[in-house]
């Protein structure tokens, strides 16, 4: 049975996509059967053929090494580059609940661990019409550990703290926070550090700085993360 753990973030831009591939491909040159999987993706382009290229599941392909095929990374992709529950308004095709189960449900049932990668932060609309459906809604239903990626710099404890609040309020279950964009020995951002730690309960695992092309974490730490 393949272990599943989910990536969110503090908000948009925050780096989640890239502290996601640096996980993948940490998994994947342990020699672990690792695979990458994204419900809903906005803000996409199209290859010379019109085609839309899911752009967070192929950076996090190139960055990690995994094999598994692009095609089977997200279910709904859209060009425009807003909120899911948005972008399928303006261009069809909404989210449907079923069939993100399904085709996750299906990289699981291939690949060993298996990563699954929110859309902006975690009460995210992926659909808001006669149907709702919040980010928080799908990681419950598929029953995903989480981990919290915010930026080290300003405003970083107002926002990770919200983030891991709302979602212990709502009973999903937080693994830790990853630091994206830290610089070490940043006074602010190591009393940052401090802070999200002692008003969360949670750890910081790691400080990822810019440019960084490793996790500072051993596989097999990470892999004990999933469940």
């Amino acid at each position: 049975m393949s272990k599943k753990l989910f990536i969110t973030g503090t908000g948009t831009d925050v780096g989640k996509t890239y502290v996601t591939g640096l996980i993948l491909k940490k998994l994947w040159e342990s020699g672990k059967n690792a695979a990458y999987y994204k419900a809903a993706m906005s803000g996409n382009v199209r290859d010379p053929d019109g085609r839309l290229i899911p752009g967070d599941a192929l950076q996090v392909k190139t960055m990690s090494g995994i094999e598994q095929p692009l095609d089977s990374m997200c279910p709904y992709v859209y060009e425009a580059a807003v909120s899911p529950h948005l972008a399928s308004r303006m261009e069809g095709n909404p989210v449907q609940l079923s069939l993100v189960r399904d085709t996750f449900q299906q990289v699981c049932g291939e690949y060993d661990y298996v990563t699954m990668e929110g859309s902006g932060g975690i009460l995210c609309p992926l659909r808001f019409d006669e149907e709702k459906l919040l980010l928080d809604d799908l990681v419950k239903e598929l029953n995903l550990s989480s981990l919290i990626v915010a930026d080290a710099g300003l405003g970083t404890i107002n926002s990770v703290v919200l983030t891991a609040k709302y979602m212990q309020a709502k009973g999903l279950a937080v693994k830790g926070i990853v630091f994206n964009n830290f610089h070490s020995g940043n006074v602010m951002e190591e009393d940052n550090r401090f802070m999200c730690e002692a008003m969360t309960g949670l750890k910081v695992l790691s400080c990822v700085c810019s440019g960084d092309t490793e996790l500072a974490m051993d596989a097999d730490a990470i892999a004990q993360l999933y469940e």
